[in-house]
């Protein structure tokens, strides 16, 4: 029997292994491809960042700044990448918010004073929400519904895997000099554009089989979800968490809690990485058959009640177990996360709007925790710090008790 052509402007179908899983659409593994080397160049720069911003005669807390900046800037433009998502499409503002990262990541290199550096770094905060949230309704659009767990956990592991190389290469470009390490995560940043441009198939945003716009999902029917609410209480959580306090509050603990040295911060954030990955080779493929929900309870349970733990311990074998369990706790609800949240918009609409707002509670958690642990840890102890935090995650998962389950099974096929 022939096979029924496919509509013109339809996005491309996955096809059918032999032992009934989907194959992952070839876009798919296109965008794999750009999310290493977008992570890949991150990581050049996050290391010598603060370092760099000293050399024009600032202190640790303006060096900060310009960390919080790109933060702030996302969270301030999300709503309008969201818009230009639903106006444009998710490929066109992809590119473009690799190229405006690239270029203001270029002009990092020349900065001639401090002030300059800061506004530099500010607007690639921009041009990093429009490809963080175009990515995410690419994935939403393409990816086939009964593998989007194992979708996502693949681009996890994408980001995972640059995150980890990317220090190393940029511990060894920052030899040559600390602006080196910009340039070179801009020309990884235009690579991955060209990447997307020329290899991601021509198709009409959101586009339906039939070649006709599909409806931009709105804010309201998405806040009527049980569990799309859910979801911004677990992302704001695990932004908090995982962006906000542990880069943040975990290395401190390390070094005035536990006296353990500079070195100690490090081993901690690699026992976590090591761990999420470890996690995330079959957190993926459990979303898409236990479902979503009981991934995301799991996985918020055992990170909020290992970030509690960190605060409590007076060893430093101690502090790296707990760490890495949180880390397995992460990977465990990252990709369910991020499943469910397609499950809420579907293949066939432009979830620019909803994914922005689902983006900018990541983004506030991020903000906002590492300030009031921060806060806790000077007035009350680090045990108080890591324990709200903890709570935070705790209460995000019995958030997800009430919410619906998303995923549904497929049906089987027909011989």
């Amino acid at each position: 029997m022939s096979k029924t052509p496919r509509p013109a402007g339809s996005p491309p179908q996955a096809g059918i292994r032999t032992d009934g899983r989907a194959v992952l659409p070839r876009d798919i593994k296109v965008m794999l491809v750009a999310a290493f080397l977008i992570a890949l160049g991150f990581g050049l720069v996050a290391p010598v960042l603060p370092q760099f911003a000293t050399t024009f005669d600032v202190g640790a807390t303006a060096a900060a700044v310009i960390v919080s900046i790109f933060a702030f800037m996302r969270l301030v433009f999300a709503p309008t990448g969201g818009a230009l998502i639903v106006r444009l499409g998710e490929r066109p503002v992809y590119v473009a918010g690799l190229l405006i990262v690239a270029a203001s990541t270029a002009a990092c290199a020349f900065a001639q004073d401090y002030w300059q550096l800061l506004i530099f770094r500010g607007l690639g905060g921009a041009g990093s929400v429009m490809f963080t949230v175009a990515s995410m309704a690419l994935v939403v659009r393409l990816a086939p519904p009964e593998s989007r767990g194992r979708v996502s956990g693949a681009y996890a592991s994408a980001f995972l895997i640059g995150n980890v190389c990317g220090p190393v290469v940029g511990g060894l470009l920052a030899g040559f000099g600390l602006r080196v390490p910009f340039l070179v995560y801009a020309a990884a940043l235009v690579l991955a554009a060209l990447v997307v441009q020329t290899q991601l198939s021509h198709v009409p945003a959101a586009s339906r089989p039939d070649g006709s716009a599909a409806p931009a999902m709105e804010l309201r029917t998405a806040l009527r979800d049980s569990a799309y609410r859910a979801g911004l209480f677990s992302s704001f959580a695990n932004g908090w968490a995982t962006f906000g306090v542990r880069m943040a509050t975990v290395p401190l603990f390390a070094v005035v809690a536990l006296n353990a040295g500079p070195g100690s911060a490090g081993w901690a954030l690699a026992m976590f990485a090591a761990a999420n990955a470890v996690a995330l080779t079959f957190s993926g493929k459990l979303a898409d058959s236990l479902g979503r929900k009981p991934m995301m309870i799991s996985g918020l349970l055992v990170t909020g009640t290992a970030t509690a733990a960190i605060g409590f311990t007076h060893e430093l074998p101690w502090f790296l177990a707990a760490t890495a369990v949180a880390g397995i706790g992460s990977g465990l609800l990252g990709p369910a996360q991020q499943a469910a949240m397609a499950d809420v918009i579907g293949n066939e609409r432009s979830g620019g709007r909803v994914l922005a707002i689902f983006q900018m509670t990541s983004d506030s958690g991020a903000i906002v925790g590492p300030v009031l642990a921060g806060l806790l840890a000077d007035r009350l102890g680090y045990g108080w710090a890591f324990g709200v935090t903890g709570g935070v995650l705790v209460a995000a998962a019995a958030g997800w008790l009430l919410a619906r389950e998303t995923f549904q099974r497929p049906a089987h096929r027909g011989a």
